[in-house]
């Protein structure tokens, strides 16, 4: 393993602990050389293959880690841990694993996400949905924030309002 600050390959293992879901396994690493520590996820490739028919017709094989990526622009300096990211987007995964052999939509990859990133984050689930759905103009971004300030915050337990001391307009 290649160290992500000095790109040495002299490292030690410090913690090794299998995920919640037992699907991978998380090391925590650290470089013999520069001394400082990163994490790696260590996970089975399984040999289901599946490609995504993107809204152009266009196919693509899925690429779990362009999902997380968006997800993580979505959620740019939110306080949202790095590992609840990665566990929506197994959730997401998963999802796709059991209900589709072959061939999925990139709509059906986008909502899923969207129904996740609501209960984790409601200003995480705007700005996914508003690129996801391609918002047209602030209007549709505006409409979007109103539907997540109605739902109200008992929607989804412990979750807090999306604008919270905020006065109606």
């Amino acid at each position: 393993m290649r160290c992500p600050f000095c790109g040495t390959d002299d490292d030690k293992v410090v913690d090794s602990r299998s995920t919640e879901d037992a699907r991978s396994i998380r090391r925590r690493r650290e470089c013999l050389s520069c001394k400082r520590r990163y994490t790696t996820y260590e996970r089975v490739e399984e040999r289901f293959r599946l490609t995504v028919i993107k809204r152009d017709g266009s196919r693509v094989p899925f690429d779990r880690r362009k999902l997380l990526e968006g997800v993580r622009r979505a959620a740019y300096k939110r306080p949202i841990e790095a590992a609840r990211l990665e566990q929506a987007v197994d959730e997401v995964e998963e999802y796709l694993v059991t209900h589709f052999e072959k061939e999925v939509s990139s709509q059906t990859i986008g909502e899923r996400m969207v129904r996740v990133l609501r209960r984790v984050d409601p200003v995480a689930y705007v700005r996914y949905a508003s690129v996801y759905r391609r918002f047209k103009d602030a209007g549709d971004f505006i409409e979007e924030a109103r539907d997540v300030m109605e739902r109200s915050a008992t929607d989804v337990p412990g979750q807090r309002d999306l604008f919270e001391g905020a006065e109606p307009q």
